[in-house]
């Protein structure tokens, strides 16, 4: 068994997912302004050794502990740490469940983003927490020195402050909350490998209902969304809107310094590569890009049908560890049939969807 298999569904091993892609922040290295080069090169760094050691663990076969069970109608179990700046987690508690807003932003909005996405997966797919069953919901702020990431590490979120230069504060985007505290859910339950086209699965499922996420918080309709993740996230100075485009894959960032967004639309640029664990962060653009076509086919709230649909499949117990792009799409359509019959919109906009991608 190799470092990115999975044991089966009954054990959710740690995994370590951050929403920059190591490509951007390897760009962002080779700046020319040196404060703006080091801020990249220390993330690349330390993310580097923060995966090696989630590697090791998932070599071990060591597993993210049970959660305690709660207590019958417990709604979420939110805890806010300040790592200060340091690297060790979790660092000192700033907020916990049902306490008052404090003085510090920052963890107001990662205490705001734990509570949108727990809501979402309660209310609209009647998840309790991302495991199913209450999992307590952490964050720790500050972390690190002009860290350029956020990221889920298993067990916590983790947000840094950015450079202030390339990247801002990480908590600005609800949907980068729920796209990281998403990889959780993932993990418990398809437990989608972290390389390949699962990998890029992985990332996809996290893209999705982090856009969902924001939408459901601000009450967007398909039309009205933006369809972006990390929207607010780039420096003032960047030429970009967010760090990926669900509607346009590609057309996110196109700068002088972070380069342009590699991301492909459909199976005709998919790219093959070795790093980023085989272009998890690439790839993702074209299971991202059939969700978009789905819910603009479908209309109205995105949450809804088209995103019942993805989180039926992604939960639904037949969705391998290692499934590729057409495993994905062959079983969200018979997800949509099941759920919602042969024939019908649903299952005409999947299959447009899939068609769009070069995967129909």
């Amino acid at each position: 068994m190799d470092a990115y298999s999975s044991p089966g569904r009954s054990a959710a091993r740690p995994v370590f997912c951050t929403v920059v892609p190591p490509h951007l922040l390897e760009r962002a290295a080779r700046s020319a302004d040196s404060a703006r080069a080091d801020a990249a090169q220390r993330t690349l760094e330390l993310d580097a050794s923060l995966r090696t050691r989630r590697r090791i663990s998932a070599v071990r076969g060591i597993v993210a502990a049970e959660p305690d069970a709660p207590a019958a109608g417990e709604g979420p179990r939110r805890t806010v740490y300040d790592a200060q700046h340091r690297t060790r987690l979790p660092g000192k508690k700033v907020r916990g469940e049902g306490d008052e807003a404090v003085k510090d932003a920052t963890a107001n909005r990662a205490y705001a983003g734990l509570g949108a996405t727990y809501e979402l997966f309660l209310k609209g797919y009647g998840r309790n927490s991302i495991d199913g069953s209450g999992l307590a919901l952490d964050a720790s702020v500050h972390y690190g020195q002009d860290y350029n990431n956020a990221f889920w590490d298993g067990e916590q979120m983790v947000f840094g402050d950015g450079d202030g230069a390339l990247f801002l504060d990480f908590t600005v985007s609800v949907d980068v909350i729920g796209h990281e505290l998403t990889h959780g859910v993932t993990q418990y339950t398809a437990n989608l490998d972290y390389h390949g086209q699962s990998g890029a699965l992985n990332e996809s499922m996290s893209d999705v209902f982090g856009s969902l996420i924001k939408q459901y918080s601000l009450g967007q309709s398909a039309d009205q969304a933006d369809w972006l993740i990390g929207a607010g996230l780039l420096g003032p100075n960047v030429s970009g809107t967010a760090l990926r485009s669900m509607k346009a894959p590609g057309t996110a960032y196109d700068d002088d310094e972070l380069g342009k967004d590699p991301q492909p639309a459909t199976m005709d640029g998919y790219v093959t590569t070795s790093g980023d664990n085989g272009g998890v962060h690439i790839n993702s653009g074209i299971p991202n890009h059939a969700f978009y076509v789905a819910a603009s086919e479908l209309g109205g709230k995105a949450w809804e049908r088209a995103g019942q649909i993805w989180y039926d499949t992604l939960t639904g117990g037949q969705l391998e560890a290692r499934a590729d792009f057409a495993d994905f799409a062959r079983l969200s359509v018979a997800a949509a049939v099941a759920r919602y019959g042969d024939g019908g919109a649903e299952h005409r906009a999947l299959q447009k969807a899939w068609a769009t991608v070069g995967l129909g």
